[in-house]
């Protein structure tokens, strides 16, 4: 005996053949009821509900759709803003490589630089573009006797995100002789 779908049938085909056959002649002819509610109408959806239905789903697509379109724009912010900050760290660690001597340089001290934001990649040009900034060394704004032992350099920069232009900069200072001789 074989179990299908609640019905037990032989295990050879003439018998299950019967028995099908059998199953038609039984279902032939025969109307099934159709779903009514309790006072015995047929019962559907009315246009209004369908609309209500459509509604409610379109808020819900235009919800999603604004979501992942903000999603999608923070992280290309991000992803901007990680660059502008490897730019700025990058310049900094180039100018703590400096000398003295090639710091209070006027003419040493690159001034104005360009990055583009696909530095390994140059031939991915969409979505390329360029952060510009500039590099200034000044005299440390302090009253204090080792003054002129102290710049400051502070390092810019600028890129177009959209619309909008974006800026970031970061500042140290770089003393003659080492911190050591000022802080012990």
């Amino acid at each position: 005996m074989v179990n299908v779908n609640g019905f037990i049938f032989a295990a050879n085909s003439h018998r299950l053949n019967m028995r099908l056959r059998n199953r038609k002649k039984f279902f032939a002819g025969k109307k099934f009821p159709r779903v009514t509610s309790l006072d015995g109408q047929r019962r559907g959806f009315t246009l209004v509900e369908v609309m209500v239905g459509v509604a409610v789903l379109a808020v819900m697509t235009i919800g999603l759709y604004g979501g992942l379109t903000f999603a999608f724009s923070e992280m290309r912010l991000a992803r901007e803003n990680v660059r502008a900050t490897q730019i700025l760290q990058e310049k900094m660690e180039v100018v703590r490589l400096y000398s003295w001597s090639q710091v209070t340089d006027p003419t040493y001290v690159p001034t104005n630089f360009n990055e583009t934001f696909y530095a390994s990649n140059p031939t991915n040009t969409t979505g390329n573009f360029t952060y510009s900034g500039t590099v200034s060394v000044i005299p440390a704004p302090i009253s204090e006797t080792y003054k002129g032992d102290l710049e400051q350099v502070q390092v810019q920069v600028s890129w177009k995100s959209g619309k909008v232009m974006r800026h970031r900069s970061m500042t140290t200072f770089v003393s003659q002789y080492g911190l050591q001789k000022y802080v012990y």
